[in-house]
């Protein structure tokens, strides 16, 4: 990564302890969008049949 890297969400100079990001600002802001779907990875949709069921565990 260069040292004149830009924030992915608003442009500016990264900072060391945020980086990619300029702030922590953003980078809420880019954790939000992923948490919303507006960020997603390309791939087919996941068929639910072929999911995985987490186990229950009713020892109590």
């Amino acid at each position: 990564m260069s040292k004149n890297s830009t924030c992915p969400v608003c442009g500016a100079p990264t900072q060391a302890a945020t980086r990619p990001f300029c702030s922590q600002h953003c980078a809420d802001i880019d954790l939000g969008r992923w948490f919303s779907g507006q960020y997603r990875i390309p791939g087919p949709p996941a068929d639910e049949e072929n999911l995985e069921k987490p186990e229950r565990n009713d020892e109590r």
